[in-house]
């Protein structure tokens, strides 16, 4: 029952990871780079959910859906006014662009006064609450992240698969010039992607937060939903979330079982052994290109 009851929190925890990641693959399938600030767009959308619900006084149902959408929006523009302008620039440029994207945005969290500096509590209508099934004693805020993520990738499966704006993403992100040649919009999809990651982002955070509290620190856990991009591979959106729920249950598990110290390293351990086994990690695709 112990052992059920650290991979149920591996799984909760995983999640969080897999929805960051999402935002990861998302960018790289179409600009093909890679976004750092994912951590700190998750921070974002949580603080906005903080300050609709404490300074504004908003429903927790409404503050998450605006937060959300504030955060969509953000991303937008974002990539409009930011990102946009240095594309087709060396790879290197755009990661160092997106890493000082990150630490502004904390940076201009901390200096809020009394805010920034200090830790929140979201207040959630679940807060605390437990199911009690057998012997077994589940934590509702894990299971709202497990369902949440659930819904959240059946309808980005469904958003993907059966409307006409998942299906112009897929056909950008596969090749940008032969989209653009069939009268796909594609420097709008991109901006949508953006907004798209965001938006996933903020739920991450929000999700997160009645669990960790609201700081303006807590976008480091980025630096663990990457690896769990590289472990499902980085072309793949299933993969995103399976690769977190690997990264998640490792951790769990080797913080319980094993010394201390390993459960802060055992998703790189991880990475490191799918490198060597799998490089393209478990639904990455080998891509060829001619030179």
């Amino acid at each position: 029952m112990q052992f059920l009851q650290l991979v149920i929190s591996g799984i909760s925890q995983g999640c969080i990871y897999g929805l960051i990641a999402l935002g990861f693959v998302l960018i790289y399938k179409a600009t093909e780079t890679v976004s750092f600030a994912q951590g700190e767009l998750m921070m974002l959308g949580a603080f906005c959910a903080l300050a609709l619900m404490t300074l504004l006084g908003f429903p927790f149902w409404l503050a998450v859906i605006s937060a959300i959408a504030a955060m969509a929006l953000f991303g937008i523009v974002l990539e409009r006014l930011v990102i946009r302008p240095i594309l087709g620039q060396p790879a290197f440029s755009i990661v160092m662009l997106t890493i000082g994207i990150g630490y502004v945005a904390r940076g201009a969290i901390t200096m809020i006064p009394g805010i920034g500096t200090e830790t929140h509590t979201l207040p959630v209508p679940y807060k605390d609450m437990i199911w009690n099934v057998g012997a077994l004693v589940l934590n509702v805020e894990q299971m709202a992240v497990i369902g949440t993520t659930a819904v959240l990738c059946l309808l980005l499966f469904a958003m993907f698969r059966y409307s006409k704006l998942g299906i112009a993403m897929q056909a950008s992100s596969q090749n940008q010039l032969a989209a653009y040649y069939m009268g796909i919009p594609v420097k709008r999809l991109n901006g949508l992607v953006w907004g798209l990651a965001a938006a996933v982002a903020a739920v991450a955070g929000l999700l997160l937060a009645p669990i960790t509290f609201v700081h303006a620190n807590m976008g480091f856990i980025g630096l663990k939903a990457f690896p769990a991009a590289v472990v499902g591979g980085f072309g793949s959106l299933p993969g995103a979330i399976v690769g977190g729920l690997i990264i998640g249950i490792v951790e769990s598990l080797s913080g319980f079982y094993l010394p201390d110290g390993f459960k802060d390293t055992a998703a790189y351990i991880v990475v490191l052994i799918m490198l060597m086994v799998k490089p393209n990690g478990l639904f990455g695709e080998t891509l060829r290109k001619k030179v």
